[in-house]
């Protein structure tokens, strides 16, 4: 009588169960002995893996507190987290390559749930733009030259600009002034940004707001609160980010940084 035929490898079905049911356990045991925060996390992770981005800000910052700080956004739901990926690549690239002197405190940058906010103080001891005009200083050129080639990788990016004074004279102005001389920097600035490389219809909103949005926690006198702000606004579609054109860049990024 012939014997029943066995299939081969059975046992390795067997086996293949048996070590996925270790790997469970052994999960469940290291999710059991991590504290209350890493089990947090990991229950984010699987319930939305692109609901955990965080606001940022980084930089050469002029506050008392210069390191990064970290705050859940519920707000970020909605965002491409590549989008938001490439704006920390490209946040952490300007920090590197504008931050010169610890000592000066020209660029805040923030990554918000918007996009990236970058502040450009024009300051005393280091200034942007010669007194009462809208010329840039050899250094305001070297510093929006590069900010230029650094946003210029990023075609898919929507370009908000913004001018501000602080409510004072400056330097024989009136405080009536104010108005034109932030409206005036602020189209400078996107005059020397498409000159080198960045898109002009990348840039949707010019803006002159003379002394009216003065620095969080500044007095409207203080000299801060003359600046240039560069907003890089999200785009929601991934499909945008990966259909990103070729451009033309500069050979070689400024490496000098200009006394003033």
């Amino acid at each position: 009588m012939k014997k029943p035929h066995r299939e081969h490898g059975v046992w390795k079905v067997a086996y293949a169960d048996f070590t996925t049911a270790m790997m469970a356990l052994f999960l469940c045991l290291w999710l059991t002995s991590q504290d209350q925060k890493i089990k947090d996390a990991v229950e984010r992770a699987f319930r939305n893996p692109f609901s955990s981005v965080t606001k940022q800000s980084v930089g050469i910052i002029p506050s008392q507190d210069a390191n990064a700080t970290f705050q859940q956004q519920g707000r970020f739901q909605s965002v491409s987290a590549v989008e938001m990926e490439t704006m920390r690549h490209l946040s952490d690239d300007l920090t590197r390559l504008l931050k010169q002197d610890e000592n000066v405190t020209t660029v805040k940058i923030d990554l918000t749930p918007e996009g990236l906010d970058i502040n450009i103080f024009d300051r005393s001891q280091k200034p942007i733009f010669n007194p009462g005009t809208s010329r840039f200083t050899d250094y305001g050129s070297w510093v929006f030259s590069t900010l230029a080639w650094e946003i210029a990788r990023y075609t898919t990016f929507r370009i908000e600009l913004e001018g501000h004074t602080e409510s004072k004279a400056e330097n024989g102005t009136t405080p009536h002034d104010g108005w034109d001389l932030s409206t005036d920097r602020a189209n400078a600035a996107r005059r020397i940004l498409v000159e080198n490389g960045v898109l002009d219809e990348q840039i949707s909103k010019i803006s002159g707001f003379a002394d009216r949005v003065p620095m969080p926690g500044y007095l409207p006198t203080d000299e801060i609160n003359r600046r240039v702000t560069v907003l890089l606004r999200l785009k929601e579609s991934v499909e945008a980010l990966s259909s990103t054109p070729e451009i033309d860049r500069p050979t070689e990024l400024p490496n000098d940084t200009p006394s003033n």
